[in-house]
């Protein structure tokens, strides 16, 4: 892909995050990595979403430095860099506060997967990862050392909010659009009674259909 693709990509990647209500004024932000190099493409700060355009984007280093762009990086560039330094295979990433994903976030609680549609996107629980201050790569590391080993693409960073990886953007913001549904359902659930625990086999079967079987075989290939 071309810088120009890409920043024309994550304008359309932030308007779904406008679309399906995952953020509000100017809080939130995508991010993609540039393939073949040891770059990434990210939101500015403090830009409304309606006035983003794909020359607002910024180019950075995988430190986190500013490579090209008018204007400052999202303040959560630091965290996105240190993702894509540690963790070779993830191609964007996706910060919001959605409101049922941030509620269980306050509470320090993992969302339990007791849904076949949890099951399916992320193999089990949404972890919770540590509390950390925006600033540098702390909120970086935790989300590393949380989603490490785990089948989850999402985490619910302590007190502030959701964070997504994806193979691009479009499959972190996929992410981010499942983990508030996910744990928007699983609140009503508990309003209700005590959900009913989904099997771990289960649980298995279903994220490995998902993952391997679900959707459109690619052209060229037999189903």
């Amino acid at each position: 892909m071309s810088y120009e693709s890409i920043r024309a990509d994550l304008v359309a990647q932030h308007a779904l995050l406008v679309r399906y209500g995952l953020v509000v004024w100017t809080g939130g932000n995508v991010s993609a990595r540039v393939p073949g190099e040891d770059r990434f493409v990210i939101k500015p700060s403090g830009v409304d979403y309606d006035d983003l355009t794909a020359a607002d984007m910024i180019v950075c280093d995988l430190d986190g430095n500013v490579v090209e762009g008018e204007h400052a990086p999202s303040s959560d560039v630091a965290s996105h860099a240190y993702v894509y330094r540690e963790m070779a295979h993830v191609g964007g990433v996706v910060h919001t506060h959605s409101t049922y994903a941030t509620a269980w976030a306050a509470r320090g609680e993992a969302v339990p997967c007791v849904i076949t549609g949890q099951a399916d996107e992320f193999g089990g629980e949404i972890p919770v990862g540590p509390f950390a201050i925006i600033g540098d790569d702390a909120i970086g590391r935790g989300i590393v050392a949380t989603l490490t080993g785990h089948r989850s693409r999402a985490v619910l960073m302590q007190n502030h909010g959701v964070f997504t990886i994806g193979k691009n953007a479009r499959d972190a913001v996929k992410a981010a659009v499942q983990a508030e549904d996910c744990a928007r359902t699983v609140h009503i659930s508990r309003q209700l009674g005590e959900p009913i625990p989904i099997p771990q086999d289960r649980i298995d079967a279903l994220f490995d259909r998902y993952q391997n079987v679900y959707g459109q075989t690619p052209q060229g290939e037999l189903a």
